[in-house]
């Protein structure tokens, strides 16, 4: 499988469809709409990258995610902003205990998924903002090592939680109870498939395939393992600027990729060579 780049979308400037400072988070909705958070702001985009609404968050976010219902939820430094699809709030979660830098937000049945990057966990809430349990933290380094930051994973469709553990070189997977199931990835510089640096990977991703997407930091790299944890694609440095790093991302129903240049706060988008463009 081999990957191109299409296009880009948004990009560093003044402009109404542009970031002017920070691009943190992507996420594509069931419609193919593209959610992007920086600036303080949500901007939602075409597939090919027309504005279509934007608005203002209360603080910087770091993530955004969106139900199936259209709510969209942006992860804040403690606190949670929820609104509806046109960008009117509809509620905060607020709790500094337990939502100390919400990196990432998935969701499962009833449940929302919560990445707290401030004490190294996934906790897992109901949809009234009620804590269940923690994830990732019942171990000997009391939560997940990530040097960076920065935490990130996804739910499939099983309410497998994959997760990634940068300064252990590897992809986690979890029960929604806590347990851990298995892992995949090793520290490398030699083969492609291995993880170099200090902390990666960083950031990932999930299809409805049992595909694996995650970015890398110095130098950045997209990678793409299946189920089993074998590299099966990936996209080299030259296709982001050098500097970038916790590059989020996202994939729609049709296969394409969607990636953060955090340096260029615009969004590449990849497609697999069996989907046009």
């Amino acid at each position: 499988m081999k990957y191109r780049q299409i296009r880009v979308i948004s990009g560093k400037g003044s402009g109404p469809n542009q970031f002017a400072k920070e691009l943190r988070g992507v996420w594509v909705d069931q419609a193919g709409l593209v959610h992007a958070v920086g600036d303080n702001e949500v901007k939602v985009f075409s597939e090919v990258g027309e504005l279509q609404r934007r608005w203002a968050t209360a603080k910087p976010g770091y993530c955004v995610a969106v139900t199936d219902d259209g709510t969209v939820y942006v992860g804040e430094v403690g606190q949670i902003e929820k609104f509806d699809s046109t960008g009117h709030p509809v509620g905060i979660w607020r709790d500094d205990e337990r939502l100390g830098v919400v990196t990432a937000i998935d969701f499962f049945g009833d449940y929302v998924i919560v990445a707290d990057a401030l004490d190294r966990c996934i906790r897992r809430f109901d949809k009234s903002g009620k804590w269940i349990n923690n994830i990732g933290k019942d171990n000997k380094t009391k939560g997940f090592l990530m040097p960076n930051r920065h935490l990130d994973f996804r739910v499939d469709g099983e309410g497998i939680i994959h997760a990634c553990n940068p300064a252990k070189f590897r992809v986690e997977r979890y029960t929604l109870e806590g347990e851990l199931l298995g892992h995949f990835g090793k520290f490398g510089t030699r083969r492609v498939e291995d993880f170099p640096g200090c902390c990666n990977p960083t950031n990932m991703t999930l299809d409805g395939k049992g595909h694996v997407f995650v970015t890398e930091k110095a130098g950045p790299r997209m990678k793409v393992f299946d189920s089993d944890g074998r590299l099966v694609a990936w996209v080299g440095n030259d296709a982001f600027d050098p500097n970038c790093k916790n590059m989020d991302l996202a994939v729609d129903g049709k296969g394409l990729v969607y990636v953060v240049d955090t340096m260029r706060l615009h969004i590449c988008v990849f497609a697999p060579d069996d989907v046009g463009e």
